[in-house]
């Protein structure tokens, strides 16, 4: 048997809606939508968020969806998510030069919006992918998503030697909740935060790109109610401890160093770090436990003030930020957080 080929990711791409600034969004709309005592909360939560812009299918500056039954949501979410994903896709299958027939997997994770067929079969159609390409469909994993839809796909890659293509696609703008008594911190922290985007990653046996070395999680089931996404009649509802930055304290040095040891690499080697901002305390805590320089999540910040938490694209769009830097990390840790209490990490190595 010949040596087996290292899944590396040759190409990314890119999707976003338009824009509004967040003191936009909170003048225009947000102002409003808070009454009563948690509005001068609310104002303080937004202007502390570190988004400075966000990215929204359904912007509330043009359109109110807060009292939008389930249904209509996710009509919605096929029609804007269809042409998203299938922009991003073809952005990341130019950038990996390779034709959308010679694609053996297609793995979509989307937590923000159901239909069957999904994305996954309405893309493949779309972008020509041929028909015996496989699918597989990761829903209601929320941030961290992107991680397992990277290991799936390595392990395809690596299994059967033929390329594999990821795509994250969240909506997370139609689920803004109806104003009233049920509007408590949580949300407040969430409709500050929250944008949406569709990132997709080519992954292919050997070439140049970034080599993933490998994907591993952690989950602390003991806090598993301290982050929830509930189907309600109005849309999705995001629920959000504080607690969550203290659990990851507990966790994240311990998910990262056994990573690194298992290869060989010390935590001074890693000269890229792709951290899910959750929000600012999360990227302050993983900055500490992890001892990082000062600059060490400079792209995570920036992708957070650009492009707020847009769910599972976002790692993927902080690592396309980093391979676009002046100089391209040589080694990459991502980190990205969500339900279960779960951790999740994947090491990455550049390759010429």
């Amino acid at each position: 048997m010949g040596a087996v080929a290292v899944p590396v990711i040759a190409g990314l791409g890119t999707a976003h809606p338009p824009s509004a600034e967040q003191d936009e969004l909170w003048a225009g709309f947000f102002s409003g939508y808070f009454s009563g005592a948690p509005r001068a909360l609310a104002q303080r939560i937004f202007a502390n968020s570190g988004v400075r812009r966000r990215q929204a299918v359904v912007s509330p500056l043009l359109e109110d969806v807060s009292q939008w039954p389930t249904e209509r949501r996710m009509r919605r979410y096929q029609v804007e998510a269809l042409p998203l994903g299938r922009e991003a896709v073809a952005r990341a299958l130019a950038d990996a030069g390779l034709a959308a027939d010679r694609v053996g997997l297609f793995v979509v994770c989307s937590c923000t919006g159901y239909a069957t067929p999904g994305l996954d079969i309405l893309l493949a159609r779309d972008l020509g992918m041929a028909v015996d390409t496989q699918r597989m469909f990761v829903g209601h994993m929320g941030c961290y998503a992107a991680l397992p839809g990277l290991g799936a796909a390595s392990d395809f890659v690596t299994a059967r030697g033929r390329p594999a293509v990821l795509l994250c696609a969240e909506l997370t703008s139609l689920h803004l909740q109806p104003a009233g008594s049920r509007m408590d911190t949580q949300q407040i922290v969430s409709h500050a935060l929250f944008s949406d985007a569709a990132v997709a990653a080519v992954l292919v046996p050997g070439g140049p790109g970034y080599a993933l070395r490998e994907v591993a999680s952690v989950t602390d089931t003991s806090t598993a109610d301290h982050m929830t996404w509930d189907v309600t009649d109005t849309g999705f509802r995001m629920g959000l401890s504080s607690k969550v930055p203290q659990v990851l304290s507990v966790h994240v040095r311990g998910l990262v160093e056994d990573l690194l040891t298992r290869h060989g690499t010390k935590m001074s080697e890693v000269d890229g770090w792709a951290v899910h901002p959750g929000g600012p305390r999360i990227l302050n805590v993983v900055e500490q436990e992890l001892a990082l320089p000062p600059d060490g999540l400079t792209a995570s910040r920036a992708t957070l003030a650009e492009h707020g938490n847009c769910s599972s694209p976002t790692v993927l769009l902080i690592l396309d930020r980093l391979r676009g830097a002046p100089r391209p990390p040589d080694r990459i840790v991502m980190l990205a957080f969500g339900p279960g209490l779960t951790l999740y990490a994947a090491l990455l190595d550049r390759r010429a």
